[in-house]
């Protein structure tokens, strides 16, 4: 049943505005071109200006994920585990991988005319070898979306009282829509709305919050604290410096190969526009934190006792995922919680259309494309890939109502990426040796050494216990993420060296290369056998006419 009918109607006018929006921008975009190719809807034209391409490259980490989890990590202080603002490692993380992404693969990757991230793999290592490469990335996107899609029910659940299979599956469709309809075109300018309302949202509740009688003084130490700092600042101590380290590095290298990120380097209008939006955008992903601090800070001086919330725990604090809502809720006058609530919707939706418009991409140009139709016209695979963001979609919001762990699956699949494709990315962009056979040995190997580490947040046991682990919480300290990727690394490099000068050495026949890579040394390959052949059918003739000059 639903409690608060005028945030219903809020929800309902934003959703609204957000499809006009993205319908007109795309079908704009799209207008424009006398016969729509896969650029012009992937990649919006590769036409995205400054003033755009700022919002929308900031919009690539600045979602739901970003703004409810940053939130989360300042409110956990309240649980004495160490947690606080020194945990809420994502703003940083994410604005330091947007910056090296600047500095190392943007100018790059937009000067070769690419289309996805995964097309460089296929063009050193192979169709097949990048479809395989694929998975990691498609999975991650998928799991991404239903975890902000179960954020945002969550939200609407507490808010206004609507049920979180009707909010999940609402706010997919509409995201699927203009999608569907604009592709990126439609992202990006709805991206500048929704940067907009999550900052003019977020900004505009925090005076309200901080004023309300159950807040205390937000900047003080507590009394009965032993330390001297804030309490929602949280500390380090002992082992726990080996997973701090370790999720720095897994935000800021693992927040490279992302095709949210390489859709907008590859739209910008330019290479140099595509490293400058990328340096920007990492600054503006650092300010966007400041407000869901404020509102993690907030909630964490707030004595809910006092509150009309009727969840508060034992303890005397709440949810720590609910703490956004909470705020907006019973901290802030109606209109403002209604405000807020937009913001919420708006930063949710800037993600969760995003991930679809990516996995459907790259399903469609590197997998459906090249191995199944490499024949297949634009048009047919500009329609693939609006089939695939519709099963995309649906998956998502499948998961995101019936499985309790979707975050979990994300974390999982998110250092899957940074185990599995951030040495592949590196490999393909700056070794010249870098080979399938090198690419396939090291995915495995990762693959092989990151399962066997386990994972806390799916209760899944480890197999291999490196040093620090904890047995009781089954959480390992040491960053062994870390060096399951340099574990990768050195394999791929080295196996891909090793087979390398076998082949310049003729000990090994590049036709073993040409069966598990159709692309890589197969011009080349080709072009040696034909010349191999012209020589035999030469040097057989020559010996045929000395042959009859001697009878002679």
């Amino acid at each position: 049943m639903v409690e608060n009918v005028w945030g219903l109607v809020a929800v309902l006018v934003f959703y609204v505005v957000m499809l006009v929006i993205g319908i007109v921008a795309g079908r704009k975009e799209l207008s424009n071109k006398a016969k729509a190719s896969t650029s012009d809807t992937m990649l919006a034209g590769r036409n995205i200006g400054m003033f755009v391409g700022i919002f929308t490259m900031t919009a690539t980490w600045v979602g739901g994920g970003y703004i409810n989890g940053t939130a989360e990590a300042v409110y956990n202080s309240v649980s004495g585990t160490g947690a606080g603002l020194i945990w809420a490692q994502a703003p940083v993380g994410f604005s330091i991988s947007l910056i090296l992404g600047g500095i190392f693969f943007a100018k790059p990757m937009r000067e070769a005319g690419y289309t996805t991230m995964i097309d460089p793999f296929q063009k050193k290592l192979g169709d097949w070898m990048g479809a395989v490469l694929v998975l990691p990335a498609l999975s991650g996107e998928i799991f991404w979306s239903a975890s902000i899609l179960s954020a945002l029910g969550s939200t609407l659940s507490v808010i206004i009282g609507l049920e979180m299979w009707i909010s999940v599956i609402i706010s997919a469709c509409v995201a699927l829509l203009y999608v569907v309809i604009g592709g990126l075109a439609s992202v990006v300018y709805t991206d500048v709305i929704q940067l907009l309302c999550i900052a003019a949202g977020l900004i505009t509740a925090i005076p309200f919050a901080m004023n309300h009688e159950a807040v205390g003084d937000v900047f003080s130490v507590p009394v009965n604290s032993t330390s001297e700092t804030i309490g929602w600042l949280g500390y380090l101590e002992g082992r726990s410096w080996g997973l701090f380290v370790d999720d720095y590095l897994l935000l800021m290298f693992g927040g490279l190969p992302w095709q949210v990120y390489f859709q907008r380097v590859l739209a910008s209008r330019t290479p140099d526009g595509a490293r400058v939006l990328s340096f920007l955008g990492g600054i503006g992903c650092l300010l966007m934190a400041i407000p869901p601090v404020m509102i993690g800070a907030i909630g964490y001086s707030t004595d809910w006792n006092q509150t009309a919330y009727s969840g508060v725990l034992d303890d005397g604090t709440v949810r720590p995922n609910l703490i956004v809502p909470l705020v907006l809720q019973y901290l802030t006058p109606p209109v403002v919680a209604i405000i807020g609530l937009g913001a919420v919707s708006a930063a949710v939706m800037s993600s969760a259309d995003s991930s679809m418009l990516s996995s459907s991409t790259m399903f469609a140009q590197n997998v459906y494309k090249p191995v199944f139709r490499p024949q297949a016209s634009d048009r047919e695979v500009i329609w693939v890939m609006r089939l695939a963001a519709v099963v995309f979609c649906c998956i998502a919001a499948v998961l995101a109502i019936t499985i309790q762990t979707v975050y979990g699956l994300f974390v999982m699949c998110g250092d899957f990426v940074y185990v599995l494709l951030f040495p592949q990315l590196v490999s393909v962009m700056f070794v010249p040796w870098f080979n399938t056979f090198g690419s396939l040995t090291g995915f495995l190997v990762s693959l092989a050494v990151r399962l066997l580490g386990g994972e806390a947040l799916l209760n899944w046991k480890a197999v291999v216990a490196f040093p620090w682990y904890d047995f009781e919480t089954n959480r390992q300290y040491f960053p062994y993420k870390t060096l399951c990727m340099l574990i990768g690394l050195f394999v791929m490099l080295i196996v891909s060296y090793l087979t390398d000068r076998l082949m310049e050495s003729g000990r090994l026949n590049r036709k073993w290369l040409h069966r598990i890579n159709n692309r890589l040394y197969a011009p080349a390959a080709e072009e040696e056998e034909d010349g191999d052949r012209k020589l035999g059918e030469i040097n057989e003739g020559m010996d045929y006419a000395s042959d009859t000059s001697t009878k002679l």
